[in-house]
């Protein structure tokens, strides 16, 4: 069997057409959909990139696993301690692994495991290529070195490919020579002058005031990239170097399904498309980051062309990315890890039928410090550190109403938000009780100085505030934050 990981940074599914967006931003990933499976309701249990690949790969959540940030203790793995053996069962239980066992030579083409010191990521793996860029690269560095592996492995079975490309996430780095698709098109948006003029008021690094962070600088490298946006033709700037990140990189799988067709093999090939988390792209008063606890951070596409599995249908379920290891071992007929914290879907995939789960917990630990409940149509937020924003401790979405999270209604349903509090104190109780350490890593980021991207920062962004007209903001930071 062959089996093709197309890894995609940061992708929405809500900016794909098969999930309904309106801009063609994906003819390529939307002929494997229609070919395959479209699971509608798939979340990385941990946000942003470093935590959801650890929580896929080891097969636990961020809270056994250790690495929930992007610096500082929690930014690695906990080590095993005295029960390791002669290899650490972690990574002998790891995702790529299953492959390994069932048989398959694999082989990966990604520069993560460099950007963020994340090795482990690399275990299982026979063969990978690190094109250098650090996660900064373009997805033309890729194409080349995944095209190069197939064609010097046609006509071999039993393969595992996974190629990661970049494009989609900020700095928008598709090249120039593709152009703009969508400069003649409008946004397909939720956002107009009323919100747009609210947002540019916002408290919060990666405002519509601040795309780089916590300023608004620019990169003459990257110059689809803008350091803010003043009204609906830079918001526009704005949604299409996103969109044609993602159009840009539909091009370049687009070339590597080409290929498996020429070879003949594509039919019997089985290809996973998927994301490490989402995007906020307006969402919170928040863009072009991947910064909450929330459904356009955590929601992202998974779509599943299996040969022999259903075609056509969409899954409705919800599920976690980890999910996708007790999955795959189920269908290759390997052995699960003891450790998992992952759910079978193979039903799903094999028969259409309803794997789902009863709720989710979300979490993000980098930007900020939330952990969120998902069940029924509801999204409840829980937050412990703001990361500058101003977030109430809880908040409660309508996701079905509400999937731009405009409408905060806790006020309106307490008994709503005690159910989504529950449901996270049930979890984490769990998960603590299953875990070889005594301390919560969330704890350890709290402790530790606050999320790895909101260390070092305030001060200068309060005087920053200040002096755009946002001195309000300021002052409830201050207050919040004890600074004089």
């Amino acid at each position: 069997m062959r089996i093709l990981f197309i890894d995609i940074d940061t992708l929405r599914p809500d900016h794909m057409g098969c999930y309904g967006y309106e801009r063609c931003t994906t003819p390529n990933m939307d002929r494997v959909c229609a070919e395959g499976i479209r699971f509608d309701q798939y979340y990385c249990s941990d946000a942003p990139c470093l935590p959801s690949r650890a929580s896929l790969v080891s097969g636990m959540f961020g809270i056994r696993n250790g690495a929930v940030g992007h610096g500082g203790t929690a930014a690695d793995r906990r080590l095993t301690g005295p029960e390791r053996d002669f290899t650490d069962m972690v990574d002998e239980n790891c995702f790529h692994n299953i492959f390994r066992r069932a048989g398959m030579h694999t082989a990966s083409v990604s520069t993560f495991p460099e950007r963020h010191s994340s090795w482990w990521f690399n275990a299982g793996f026979n063969e990978c290529y690190n094109v250098g860029g650090r996660g900064g690269e373009s997805g033309e560095r890729v194409l080349p070195v995944a095209l190069d592996w197939l064609k010097r492995n046609e006509g071999r079975d039993n393969w595992f490919l996974h190629v990661h490309f970049w494009d989609p996430h900020t700095p928008y780095r598709a090249p120039e020579s593709f152009g703009n698709p969508f400069e003649n098109e409008p946004m397909h948006t939720w956002i107009g002058e009323e919100t747009l003029e609210l947002h540019k008021r916002h408290t919060g690094p990666h405002s519509i005031n601040e795309l780089s962070m916590y300023d608004d600088s620019t990169n003459p490298k990257f110059p689809r990239m803008p350091g803010s946006a003043d009204d609906m033709a830079g918001l526009k700037r704005i949604m299409d170097g996103y969109d044609c990140g993602i159009r840009y990189t539909d091009t370049l799988v687009g070339q590597i399904l080409d290929l498996l067709r020429a070879q003949g093999i594509y039919d019997d090939t089985a290809i996973i498309i998927t994301s490490d988390h989402g995007e906020n792209m307006g969402e919170l008063g928040i863009y072009s980051e991947h910064a909450t606890a929330d459904y356009p951070t955590c929601h992202i596409p998974f779509i599943l062309k299996w040969p022999g599995g259903k075609k056509g249908i969409s899954e409705s379920g919800l599920h976690y990315n980890l999910d996708l290891l007790p999955t795959m071992a189920e269908l290759l007929g390997v052995k699960p890890g003891e450790n998992w914290d992952g759910k079978s879907y193979a039903k799903a995939v094999m028969e259409g039928a309803e794997a789902g789960r009863d709720s989710l917990v979300i979490s993000q630990m980098a930007h900020v410090c939330q952990r969120s409940a998902r069940f029924g149509d509801w999204l409840y937020v829980r937050t412990y550190h703001d990361g500058f924003h101003l977030f109430d401790k809880e908040m409660l979405f309508n996701i079905r109403n509400d999937p731009h999270e405009q409408h905060d209604v806790k006020a309106e349903h307490p008994e709503v938000c005690a159910v989504g509090a529950k449901i996270i104190l049930d979890w984490h109780d769990e998960q603590m009780l299953k875990s070889d350490s005594p301390i919560d890593p969330m704890m350890t980021v709290l402790h530790e100085g606050g999320p790895y991207h909101a260390r070092g920062h305030l001060d200068a962004y309060l005087k920053r505030l200040e002096e755009t007209g946002r001195a309000e903001g300021a002052a409830k930071l201050r207050e919040k934050y004890k600074r004089a």
